[in-house]
């Protein structure tokens, strides 16, 4: 491979003899721009402004505009004198873990191939000293009339550096994301590490410019006296339509595996979710249903026994006075009726079943309070009627 420059790594006071080899190329297919009518080729031509006439590529020279459009001419010894250490050397300024290197900084890289014999024990103690340390190199350097700043490590068993941007030349990210704020659920995320879990598997090697393959086979259709290629069917779009996200997931999970020959089964994600919503929700709403009702309940139950209590002890006045009114007549109307034992005993009788159906119609709280009166009654009925009997068998 050819070299586009020539220089030494400084390595504290080792210095290493490299050229610089560039490590990527571009494979896109380019195009030359014709004049459509006749398909004569357009060409770019550096002509004065002054004379109008074409300048040589080796007439050309380098200046500055100034802001007020003034030209300042620029040569190349005068970039020559300027006190630039990496002009032709790499300084190597630091060593550091990979991870601190953004990503967002990576330029062009290069290969860096020991220069003669002398340079290879110098580079082959820089590379092991890499690999073993695990770290990479920051470095400057100086290419194409400007410093830079580039990153070795080590690619198999080649020191290869990376050019990379300035910080001051990242953007920072303003505008970019999001403005409203979006939540994500579980399950959707379960199913991006699904999916994520199978495409990451896929081997770099095996991807290829499908794009370049197909311009390069239209070409060589016209080539051959053809139309080209068919236009192919245009595919839907789901632009402007507001899609299921989980459905969309589970759709990619599934042709992914079935792109990789495996069996196109997805764990339905979807109604686990649902419920376990649901019977969080249950759980949620069934505390809340028992926490209310419960407290209706307390707050209720006072009032009620209250109540009951007061409408116990009045009806416990009521039964305990009515019987003994209807129990009096009745005693003294069968007392004037017949002076025999049987007619008091009847008499009892009939105060006794009338206070028992008084009882039975009491409540449950007052049937102790209506016994006892009762039982006073009947002694109290008995002593009457003997009473009055007495008298009544004298006079005889």
């Amino acid at each position: 491979m050819r070299s586009i420059w020539n220089g030494a790594i400084s390595f504290g006071l080792v210095s290493i003899p490299i050229k610089l080899v560039n490590a990527t190329e571009s494979r896109s297919v380019s195009f030359r721009q014709i004049h459509a009518a006749d398909g004569g080729r357009i060409r770019y031509r550096k002509v004065c402004e002054l004379d109008g006439e074409e300048v040589a590529q080796a007439d050309i020279g380098k200046a500055y505009e100034d802001a007020d459009g003034t030209m300042i001419p620029i040569t190349d010894e005068d970039l020559a004198a300027l006190p630039l250490p990496t002009a032709k050397t790499i300084e190597i300024v630091a060593f550091v873990p990979a991870g601190d290197i953004d990503p967002l900084q990576m330029d062009a890289a290069y290969y860096l191939s020991a220069s003669g014999v002398p340079a290879a024990k110098p580079y082959t103690l820089l590379r092991e000293a890499l690999k073993r340390s695990e770290k990479v190199a920051v470095a400057k350097y100086a290419l194409r009339g400007r410093e830079r700043l580039g990153m070795l490590r080590v690619v198999d068993d080649v020191i290869a550096m990376h050019g990379l941007l300035w910080p001051d030349e990242i953007r920072a990210p303003e505008g970019v994301a999001p403005e409203t704020p979006v939540s994500v659920k579980d399950a959707e995320l379960d199913l991006a590490d699904a999916l994520m879990a199978t495409l990451g598997e896929v081997d770099i090697d095996s991807l290829h410019d499908d794009y370049r393959e197909a311009v390069e086979e239209m070409i060589a259709a016209k080539a051959a006296g053809g139309e080209g290629l068919a236009p192919p069917e245009p595919e839907e779009t789901g632009g402007g339509k507001v899609i299921d996200l989980m459905a969309a997931l589970e759709s990619s999970v599934r042709a992914a595996k079935e792109a990789r020959g495996e069996p196109a089964e997805v764990t339905e994600l979807r109604p686990r979710a649902k419920e376990s919503a649901g019977s969080s929700a249950g759980s949620h709403a069934g505390s809340h249903a028992g926490s209310r009702a419960g407290a209706r309940a307390g707050s209720r139950a006072t009032p009620k026994e209250t109540g009951a209590k007061r409408s116990t002890a009045r009806t416990a006045k009521k039964t305990a006075a009515a019987p003994a009114r209807k129990s009096t007549s009745k005693t003294s109307a069968a007392s004037k009726a017949s002076s025999s034992p049987a007619s008091s005993s009847k008499a009892s009788t009939a105060s006794t079943a009338s206070s028992k159906a008084t009882g039975r119609s009491a409540r449950p709280a007052a049937k102790k309070q209506t016994a006892k009166k009762q039982t006073a009654k009947k002694e109290s009925v008995k002593k009457e009627s003997a009473k009055k009997a007495a008298p009544r068998r004298r006079t005889a």
